[in-house]
């Protein structure tokens, strides 16, 4: 009614029935705008609003135009009042209503819209990075940049990282070279990757001349960066070009930088692998005298040293060190020390630390049962390392095929065939498959069990027949091992057949076949074969 008032008019019964229907053509138009709306959400046609708008302004039209002559044609001429306000106000409406409409399409919906297409292209565009499709998120890379929708930097550095990890620097400098050009620009993270690329594959002057031109770029490199390098120079056997090159960096930050831990720690690890312990501890001792705060990680290289060099009294008293100061061991700790204690034969207290560790709560892996059961086996105590092996099947711990198949060799090294064979089928019942090296070992146990008669050297033939029936390659050690059975049974023909096949086959042969078929030749009084073979063996390289 207000409307009225401000147009004019009084409030005849003919406005009121106007206004009615002016209330009922908004209502639907309300309706159809909604259904249209709706509709568009779940188009993925870029024209699908746009038209969208026309059919709104088209339908409001029509039902304007509608309903306007079914209400004129139930009215007389001499009805009462002048409805052309009513309508000048209706075009008012209707114009502000549209206006609305128009920009709740360009600012609702469409923006809405590609906001969420963004995030959802960006996170598909890192899964694929980190599931190494590197193709398919270059791909899809592409495909929002023609769209307008660059990704962020963060995604350029997935991008990246990921080029570098499949060696394919040639495509990541080309991204870099993109992003520099347009947008986002590179930061550190993305040089960080680039020459971490450059590292692997051991081009380590381009990383260096990457490292000189981050400056230029306005990029400031960061502890990162150091590491990156200073590691690389190391595992290139350039540890004094690594200290040189971190004195020069701390040198330009005019002494404001410290190397951190992980530096002190990678400078640590290569004094120790070139026998430099001495200069390993004094790196040490400058990290507390720093306060530069030691982590599980330099103990570990700090323990791991010691053990290189033999030192199992120092590792221990450093391992002790860091219980005192809280620190707490991981299973790398106590593998480190397990595999120096079996080293040097102190099986006993090998088994006795490995207690220990039990009981303080440090699960062991793989490494440690590999590394326990092999120093069992390597010093004949077959029927301690089944207990081990026994115990990892209990705790629901398959072996790997290593560690089974290190057993069944302690076992034919001693001639106990029953149980060599028998761990292969408990192998088998647990769902591990034979490998060459399981293969290899069972017929080491026939060729040397009793006396070699013709019964084994027949089932180690029957377990080479196996090994290809199964697929699986025999190697120059099985080959080594039927020469070796045959000739301990004095049957020549065969021996000199084998070896036949080792050459036909071109497998790297070493002295050990030569050797074996000579020193046979020579206790059956052959001494020209003896001599062939030595002739063989001086012309096997030419």
């Amino acid at each position: 009614m207000a409307l009225f008032i401000a147009c004019g008019e009084s409030s005849s019964p003919v406005h009121i029935q106007i206004l009615r229907f002016l209330y009922q053509t908004f209502d639907s138009i309300k309706l159809k705008v909604a259904r249209i709306f709706a509709n568009s959400r779940t188009c993925s046609d870029d024209d699908n609003l746009p038209c969208t708008l026309n059919d709104i302004m088209s339908y409001v039209g029509d039902q304007c135009r509608s309903k306007t002559q079914d209400w004129f044609s139930n009215k007389d001429s001499d009805n009462e009042g002048n409805p052309q306000a009513v309508f000048n106000a209706l075009d008012l409406i209707l114009k502000e209503n549209l206006d609305r409409l128009k920009t709740m399409r360009d600012t609702g919906p469409v923006r809405c819209t590609l906001e969420t297409d963004y995030r959802r292209h960006v996170a598909v565009i890192r899964d694929l990075c980190l599931g190494g499709k590197i193709g398919t998120a270059l791909w899809l890379r592409r495909k929002m940049i023609k769209k307008g929708a660059v990704p962020d930097v963060l995604t350029h550095n997935y991008l990246v990282n990921g080029l570098c990890k499949i060696g394919d620097l040639e495509k990541a400098d080309h991204v870099i070279r993109e992003m520099s050009e347009m947008r986002p620009s590179p930061n550190c993270a993305t040089y960080n990757a680039f020459i971490t690329g450059y590292c692997r594959v051991n081009e380590l002057d381009k990383a260096l001349h990457l490292f000189s031109t981050m400056a230029n770029n306005g990029i400031r490199p960061n502890r990162v960066t150091h590491n990156i390098l200073v590691h690389a120079l190391c595992k290139k056997g350039l540890l004094g070009d690594a200290v040189k090159f971190l004195g020069e960096v701390l040198a330009d930050d005019d002494g404001k930088a410290t190397s951190d831990v992980i530096t002190s720690t990678i400078l640590m690890d290569s004094y120790f692998k070139n026998g430099d312990k001495f200069q390993a501890l004094a790196l040490w001792n400058d990290m507390f005298q720093k306060n530069i705060q030691t982590d599980i990680v330099a103990y570990n290289v700090l323990i791991n040293g010691f053990c290189l060099n033999g030192d199992i009294s120092s590792a221990f008293a450093y391992f002790c060190q860091m219980l005192k100061r809280g620190s707490l061991p991981d299973v790398i700790t106590y593998n480190t020390l397990l595999n120096c204690l079996c080293k040097q034969g102190k099986l006993d207290e090998a088994s006795h630390f490995y207690g220990v560790m039990s009981k303080t709560g440090v699960a062991p892996d793989q490494i440690s049962y590999k590394t326990i059961i092999q120093g069992l086996c390597i010093h004949g105590d077959i029927v301690k390392a089944r207990e081990f092996l026994l115990s990892m099947l209990e705790k629901s711990v398959v072996p790997e095929p290593h560690i089974w198949n290190v057993i069944i060799d302690g076992y034919g090294r001693c001639g106990d065939l029953s149980n060599a064979f028998s761990i292969r089928d408990l192998m088998l019942s647990f769902g591990v498959s034979s490998n060459v090296f399981t293969f290899n070992a069972l017929i080491l146990a026939e060729t040397r069990g009793a006396s070699c008669n013709l019964g084994h050297i027949h089932l180690a033939l029957q377990l080479y027949d196996e090994m290809l029936r199964r697929g699986i390659t025999p190697d120059i050690i099985t080959y080594t091992e039927l020469i070796k059975g045959h000739c301990a049974r004095g049957n020549m023909k065969e021996a000199e057949e084998v070896f036949a096949k080792i050459q036909t086959l071109g497998l790297a042969i070493d002295h050990i076949p030569f050797r074996i078929l000579k020193k046979r030749y020579r206790r059956m009084r052959e001494s020209d074969k003896a001599r062939d073979i030595h002739q063989k063996w001086l012309s096997r390289n030419k």
